[in-house]
């Protein structure tokens, strides 16, 4: 039994929101509306008092109005709760009038206001619009997954609105949220309010993983750049872990006049880093290739210039490349493979020997070099690498080139 069909069983019996669904998240509450509306009618309490009547599953039964035939009692929060969610348009409709002063509905309000029946809708729009704005970002969660329903976009321009009149401190509460929408609306709207600083837009771009937020906040950063500012949000930005962070630091050097700074960064692990530092260096006036072959032709100490050296070389490049294949470093190896490709140089016979490389990452690299042309390649020397005494980089490297050429079923 999952968890919202429990809960819904749980308010059935007249358990509290808290009591029946215990720690909530956005998604627990479209879960649990559709639950309670789910529920066959043997499985509810029989309401026989005169006050609980309408909360009904008979459809026959005669339908009473909730505005005129109010009970003495206040209704207890169980029984709102599945007013709210229940089947009958009607009855959800009618039951919107308790929500007002009950802060434990309010989700369930924003739930309505996307409701498929426009007489429910309307009223719930009508009552979210007059609570107060503070009330609603803590549901922000909510709001933005609603919004991506047909008729989710009311409570999600309410939010837009209080969020960007509202306090720079209730922004920055939203900042730190565990929900990715949620994060990523608060982080627009922190920018497009001005309310980070530049130093501070580099540093969350940095220590981001999501690529959204790390393209808004360092875009962010360097457009709010001042001069004061150069050395604090590149130097983040250049240090960051993730290759389009590092790649926005790299182009704006550019933009600040420091092109020789990029030279640096032409061997770099990535290669859209690798790519935007040849573009400063060109427009510094310098041209990178002589820099990638100086690099490879003596003591290499950054692998990415091997794979530099084939993204901007040209053929005659290719035998310096051969010949880091037998470099020491594993690192160094995997480069060159990729230089090799960037080159279209790759030569199958003599290639294929890395198969056997003791390096997992260097036989991986070489193994998507050769599916291209693995039907060239032997089937028995390729089944013989498949054997149980090879380890399995080698054996997984044979199946895919066994597989790519024909000879085993596809998998999967």
């Amino acid at each position: 039994m999952n968890h919202a069909r429990t809960a819904a069983l749980r308010l059935a019996g007249g358990s509290s929101l808290r009591e029946a669904l215990g720690r909530t998240s956005a998604e627990s509450w479209p879960a649990l509306d559709q639950a309670v509306r789910d529920l066959p009618s043997w499985e509810l309490p029989a309401y026989a008092a005169p006050d609980t009547r309408w909360l009904r599953w008979d459809w026959n039964a005669p339908l009473p109005s909730l505005r005129r035939s109010r009970s003495r009692r206040a209704e207890s929060e169980s029984e709102n709760v599945i007013a709210l969610c229940h089947p009958d348009g009607r009855i959800r409709e009618a039951a919107l009038d308790r929500v007002p002063g009950s802060p434990a509905l309010l989700p369930l309000l924003i739930v309505r206001c996307a409701d498929w029946a426009a007489p429910v809708r309307e009223r719930a729009r009508l009552l979210l619009s007059e609570v107060p704005p503070a009330d609603l970002a803590p549901h922000a969660d909510l709001v933005l997954l609603l919004a991506r329903r047909e008729q989710g976009g009311f409570a999600e321009d309410l939010l837009d609105r209080g969020v960007r009149g509202g306090s720079a401190a209730q922004v920055e509460s939203l900042l730190a949220s565990g929900d990715r929408a949620t994060r990523r609306f608060a982080h627009r709207v922190a920018v497009d309010r001005g309310l980070l600083a530049p130093g501070r837009l580099a540093r969350l771009a940095a220590d981001s993983g999501d690529a959204t937020l790390q393209d808004l906040c360092a875009d962010a950063a360097l457009a709010s750049m001042r001069d004061e500012d150069h050395d604090d949000v590149l130097g983040v930005l250049l240090a960051a872990r993730a290759p389009r962070v590092r790649a926005a630091g790299v182009t704006a050097l550019r933009r600040t006049g420091r092109h020789h700074e990029a030279r640096s960064r032409l061997a770099d692990r990535s290669g859209v880093v690798r790519a935007c530092a040849r573009y400063v260096v060109r427009q510094g006036g310098a041209d990178p290739l002589p820099l990638y072959r100086a690099m490879c032709g003596g003591e290499i100490a950054e692998p990415g210039a091997a794979a530099g050296l084939g993204e901007c070389g040209d053929p005659s490049d290719a035998e310096t490349l051969w010949a880091l294949l037998d470099h020491p470093s594993p690192a160094v190896r995997v480069h060159a493979v990729h230089g090799l490709r960037a080159l279209d140089a790759v030569t199958r016979d003599r290639l294929s020997v890395l198969i056997d490389d003791p390096s997992p990452a260097v036989v991986r690299a070489a193994t998507r070099a050769l599916l291209p042309d693995a039907a060239g390649l032997s089937r028995a020397w390729l089944t013989e690498r498949d054997g149980p005494d090879r380890p399995r980089a080698v054996r997984v490297a044979a199946q895919r080139l066994l597989r790519a050429a024909g000879h085993l079923r596809p998998t999967g």
